[in-house]
């Protein structure tokens, strides 16, 4: 038991791995139709692009949406209604008209015989039922009167209402005319009705009604041919089509068909999923190890996913609203082109899968984002976005409109709906774009070129407090910046990341800024009052200060790795030589900073830029020749010493970084060609 509990923990990492991709390949799996897919794609009004098809079994010809909508119509305009007697208070009704009667100006005797008529009539109309109206919908369907569980049918007619109750035979006919208006009047406006629409009988009936409509009508015999190779799929075609379709569908969703049809989709998803993860581990083994990073690729894959088949399900002529193009724009933001691009192109292939005419949606999507990758440089830049939404729009449109001149031959029925879905996409690209990477920057502890700029603002709270305290380190700061940018930028890697990591990788140093030689402007150097060991600790603290520091400023991790990894593993070597003087057994692990080494191109070349502007300032009157030799030197030793073994940089762009930093150096220091006199 011991042992298994070992054996978890030690590979907890990996279990974890496992399970956030088995919980990707389940969710795909699921939101996949759940019937199989029709192995004939067509549209109306376009060639059958196969073999002859011949009805492979006997199968129902379903009726067009057309028709059952007019079914569906025809039964509620037919459907009965139902009205429901309820308990009054006759004396309170009667009451309440006599009431009415007594506020007319009219003489008492008129009042008196309006009370009489008053009495007489009341209970007559109750006793028939009265209802103020009766929609106009339902004017001449059969109505179902409901009185004591029992009911009886009747006519619209028979129902007493503000609309009929004069003619309906209650009243009078030698009745004065007078008399007969007044009081007609006083019961539009007070009389309760006893009647009430029974609304639950009335839908309960519909739904019954509707339920019970037959969707088929005629049947397609096996082996009659249904459509001829090249043949224009024609309504009555389209309809058989359909109908087989339809059948096939359900004969897939018999228990044995479903089993294997989801054997099938994770077969296909796990080969996705596998070739995910071997182009990880192959290429990019920093976010194969990283489950926070992997776990933001396989949640934005599933999303699309569940995005792409909720839409078809509703609709599928919306399926190019989804703005799938807005992925490999988002996975650039946080890695690079090259995985934005691979996981985008894995996750159409999946949607191919599920979207009608697949293999139209898949060139379109592709195309898009490979435009997305080509034009978004900067997406800091709002400009620089925009310019590459219209892009993708464009691709969208030609796309769309080189198919149809394709399928149809000419340029008319364009569909301007479509248009307007591709131009709904770009824009809900761009209004989501920031607001997810801001997310998922929250959600799974990333960062993006967006936060990037934030923290690259010298005016943050942190770097003015840096400025503040130790106004020497920020200047040696802000030259590191430059550099690293500018070595960055020689060999692609991430410049604004390398930038703000140079920023903030020294601000340890202002616990203690005149323990370092950048801040001592008085000429007194606090260290002559110290050991050797007691020195060194000082300077091997503010990596340590300047990583618990940064943690209360909530900086990201990947600025934090940059405090961490700038000295890496080496030693404070001016103090270690200066112990080794008056001791030569001296502890050398107490003059080693704890690492660890640079993990990654732009924590490399800010270990190379740091180094060389920090050892540049003990230059007096700098020549060529000795910038070149000590950059070299430099270098050279970290290489010596592995400083770079796990940074993925090759010694090809170790030399331009070389090349660059000399030059830059040249230019600080205003070395020029000496002319002669």
């Amino acid at each position: 038991m011991e042992n298994f509990s070992n054996y978890i923990y030690k590979n907890v990492h990996y279990i974890y791995k496992f399970l956030l991709v088995f919980i990707s390949l389940g969710a795909i799996i699921y939101l996949f139709p759940k019937e199989g897919k029709f192995k004939y794609e067509y549209e109306k009004n376009k060639a059958w692009a196969y073999e002859n098809l011949v009805a492979p079994f006997d199968f129902p010809l379903v009726k067009t949406d057309e028709e059952i909508k007019k079914e569906k119509d025809s039964i509620r305009k037919n459907s009965p209604i139902f009205l429901r007697f309820i308990s009054l208070d006759k004396n309170k009704s009667k009451q309440i008209i006599d009431n009415e009667i007594d506020a007319l100006e009219i003489p008492y005797k008129q009042k008196r015989k309006l009370k009489k008529l008053n009495q007489q009539f009341l209970s007559e109309i109750y006793k028939r039922g009265f209802i103020k109206k009766i929609p106009v919908e339902f004017h001449g369907q059969k109505i179902y009167l409901i009185k004591n569980n029992s009911f009886k049918i009747v006519s619209s007619d028979e129902i007493l209402t503000n609309d009929n109750i004069k003619n309906a035979g209650i009243f009078k006919a030698d009745m004065n005319t007078k008399n007969l208006n007044l009081l007609l009047d006083i019961y539009a406006k007070k009389l309760d009705p006893n009647l009430v629409f029974a609304s639950d009988l009335y839908q309960q009936k519909l739904n019954e009604n509707i339920n019970n409509i037959n969707i088929y009508e005629g049947m397609i015999p096996k082996g009659k041919v249904i459509i001829s190779k090249s043949e224009i799929v024609d309504s009555k075609k389209y309809r058989q089509l359909k109908s087989l379709q339809k059948a096939f569908q359900l004969q897939a969703h018999e228990a044995n068909a479903n089993y294997w049809i989801y054997t099938g989709y994770a077969i296909l998803v796990a080969i996705v999923l596998t070739l995910l993860l071997l182009f990880l581990k192959k290429y990019r083994k920093e976010i194969y190890e990283d489950n926070s990073k992997l776990g933001l690729i396989l949640f934005n894959m599933v999303l699309l996913v569940a995005l792409t088949t909720f839409t078809i399900n509703y609709d599928s002529s919306y399926i190019f609203v989804v703005p799938l193009a807005i992925l490999p724009l988002i996975l650039k933001a946080f890695f690079d082109a090259r995985v934005g691009f691979f996981v985008h192109v894995l996750t159409i292939l999946l949607l191919g899968f599920v979207v009608p005419n697949s293999f139209e949606f898949v060139f379109l999507q592709i195309m898009a984002g490979i435009v997305t990758i080509l034009t978004v440089t900067e997406l800091t830049k709002r400009s620089n976005l925009f310019t590459s939404v219209g892009n993708i729009i464009l691709i969208y449109i030609l796309g769309y409109f080189a198919f149809h001149l394709i399928h149809e031959g000419s340029i008319s029925l364009i569909n301007s709906k479509i248009i307007l879905l591709f131009l709904l996409n770009g824009i809900l690209t761009i209004a989501l774009s920031h607001q997810l990477i801001l997310i998922y920057e929250k959600l799974f502890g990333l960062i993006s070129d967006v936060s990037l700029l934030e923290w690259s603002n010298t005016n943050s709270k942190l770097l003015k407090r840096l400025a503040d305290k130790a106004p020497g380190t920020f200047n040696h700061s802000m030259q590191v910046a430059h550099l690293a940018e500018a070595a960055a930028n020689e060999i692609g890697a991430n410049s604004l990341l390398v930038r703000a990591g140079a920023l903030y990788h020294d601000i340890g140093k202002m616990f203690n800024p005149f323990y370092f030689t950048e801040n001592q402007t008085s000429g007194v150097n606090k260290h002559d009052d110290l050991e050797p060991e007691e020195s060194a600790q000082i300077i091997i603290n503010h990596v340590l200060d300047g990583v618990e520091l940064a943690r209360k400023n909530k900086l990201p991790d990947r600025l934090i790795d940059f405090i961490r990894t700038h000295h890496g593993t080496g030693l404070v070597q001016y103090f270690y030589k200066k112990a080794l003087e008056k001791n030569p057994n001296v502890d050398k692990e107490k003059f080693r900073y704890p690492g660890p080494n640079p993990f990654s191109k732009e924590t490399a070349i800010l270990m190379m830029a740091d180094s060389v502007e920090a050892a540049s300032k003990s230059l007096r009157e700098p020549t060529a020749e000795q910038i070149e030799n000590f950059v070299d030197k430099i270098i050279d030793s970290q290489l010596k010493n592995g400083f770079f073994d796990y940074a993925n940089i090759t010694l090809k762009e170790i030399s331009k970084i070389k090349k660059l930093l000399k030059k830059k150096l040249k230019n600080i220091y205003h070395l020029r060609v000496e002319y002669p006199e």
